[in-house]
């Protein structure tokens, strides 16, 4: 965060001072008007929603003569992460396909950390792919989970299934423990370990979902951890197998509790989830306040939204046993759908189950959520749904405010803003809802997939799309263009806005966009 400035009474007394004094009280403006800051998670902290206060970002920019790109570095060939930014630093999730050190050859999960003035490169987390099955870690696919950064710790799900905590300034400062095998942990597993040198991650801690907690993850781990006090949230991976008609795992939990300083498993859903999930467990849990309780909402691979209470915060259970989350409230967002022996209807474009691959968003009481038949396997059909957070119990029959179709299946996450509620979806579509009545006020065709959520900021919504474009819309009830960018590469990560500076990250390179 920029430092606050202050004015003193002397200042005012002496008139040599009077310039400085109009000096920074323009700077006191610049305040009022905006902060920069860090964007240290994916989303705002707890609600999730997509909307950033930053100002002065660039609405139209020119990648061929560089205006408005304060910098760009190359990543790896697949890019599914989306950045963060905190203390001068930028992380990002990307694979191996250009090695950054030529000791790690091979296809690998990469979590780079550059530096966030030039993009320079401090350093990286190497985590090799899993063994055997490649549905359990899909080739080429990277490191997809975006970290949280909290303090001096990253903390993050890798490629393995493995939820790390890292030390902000990786092995250059030397090795922290109290885990130190990083040597074994970054070669192919029986290889010869690899000795570690300072630009490798150093790993504080670490907890292995699959052994751990059973699962059985499936395609990708992504998981963006939410943190509350001494408490990491996040969610499993838990899915189906190769044939993507089984659960291996159907007692495994979809939704778990970590102790940020040690690791430790604390609690768990136990809704029984896993006999009903269509595919594969990548929602990432929100939290908010409902009369005065906080709650943990959580979208399940069943399609059903559920709303836990939230573990005290007044310090770690004294027990070493799994406790379980207490569900206060559930809404069921496809209730029609089929809800036994559902991997029969795989490859039903017209009747399936529903799945929740985006963030659940909490704003003004009413949480805003994108849910539909599975992109691969499922009904095409998919909606945005408005939701009623303040009964209890199972409110599906009373708690929908709105629903809104969709032009197709959705990946992405909606953002909240101003009264207005903005997505975009796999259709090719993006869509302007009005929040208070799920009416249409203007959609757009965008030509290629959308998979990265929208960002809200400096009165402009961004847009990003597989085929590689950026769209730049003002942010208001009537449609307004303002710039269409071809950015050379798919995009899946979401736009993020820290400290003055519009990240976007394609499949293959980062931009950091900025007006001087």
């Amino acid at each position: 965060m920029k430092p606050v400035f202050y004015l003193s009474l002397d200042c005012l007394r002496r008139p040599s001072s009077l310039i400085g004094f109009f000096v920074v009280g323009g700077l006191l403006m610049v305040g009022v008007q905006g902060i920069a800051r860090d964007q240290p998670q994916w989303g705002e902290a707890w609600t999730r929603n997509m909307v950033s206060t930053e100002t002065n970002l660039p609405a139209v920019f020119d990648l061929a003569t560089g205006q408005h790109v304060k910098w760009s570095v190359p990543l790896g060939t697949e890019t599914h992460g989306t950045p963060v930014v905190a203390r001068g630093r930028i992380f990002i999730g990307t694979n191996n396909d250009d090695p950054r050190d030529p000791r790690h050859q091979g296809d690998r999960g990469v979590l780079l950390c550059l530096n966030e003035k030039d993009g320079h490169f401090l350093w990286q987390s190497v985590v090799p792919k899993r063994e055997g099955d490649i549905f359990l870690d899909w080739p080429r696919a990277g490191m997809c989970s975006p970290p949280t950064i909290e303090g001096d710790r990253v903390y993050m799900l890798n490629n393995r299934g493995e939820v790390m905590c890292l030390d902000l300034d990786g092995l250059a400062d030397g090795n922290d423990g109290p885990y130190v095998d990083e040597k074994t942990h970054m070669a192919l597993r029986g290889a010869v370990p690899m000795e570690p040198a300072p630009s490798d991650a150093d790993v504080i801690w670490m907890f292995d979902l699959v052994s751990g907690a059973g699962i059985y993850s499936h395609d990708s781990a992504h998981s963006s951890i939410l943190i509350d006090g001494p408490f990491l949230y996040l969610n499993t991976g838990n899915g189906v197998d190769n044939t993507h008609k089984r659960i291996r795992a159907p007692e495994a939990p979809s939704l778990v509790v970590l102790d940020k300083a040690t690791g430790r498993w604390v609690a768990q859903d136990r809704e029984g989830i896993g006999p009903r999930i269509f595919h594969a467990t990548w929602s990432s849990p929100a939290m908010a306040k409902v009369k005065e309780q906080t709650r943990v909402f959580f979208g399940g691979g069943d399609g059903v939204v559920y709303g836990f209470e939230a573990l005290a915060t007044n310090g770690s259970p004294a027990s070493d046993r799994v406790t379980a989350l207490q569900k206060v409230w559930q809404f069921d967002c496809d209730p029609a759908a089929p809800k036994q022996d559902v991997h029969r209807f795989n490859g039903n474009r017209r009747e399936s189950p529903s799945n929740i691959k985006s963030m659940p968003v909490f704003h003004q009481n009413r949480l805003y959520v994108t849910v539909g038949g599975d992109l691969w396997w499922g009904k095409n059909q998919a909606w945005l749904k408005c939701i009623d957070v303040s009964g209890a119990g199972d409110v599906t029959p009373t708690a929908e405010v709105w629903s809104y179709s969709l032009e197709q299946h959705c990946m992405a996450t909606p953002a909240v803003a101003d009264g207005l509620v903005y997505v975009g979806d796999c259709g090719r579509r993006i869509h302007c809802v009005d929040a208070q009545t799920g009416r249409a006020l203007w959609t757009h065709d965008a030509k290629g997939e959308i998979w990265a959520s929208p960002l809200v900021a400096d009165g402009k919504v961004y847009f990003a799309s597989k085929r590689g474009e950026l769209f730049v819309f003002g942010a208001s009830r009537e449609k307004r263009l303002l710039h269409e960018a071809q950015m050379g590469s798919p995009i899946s990560a979401t736009p993020v806005a820290a400290n003055g500076v519009l990240y976007v990250a394609t499949m293959n390179r980062l931009y950091a966009l900025h007006v001087p």
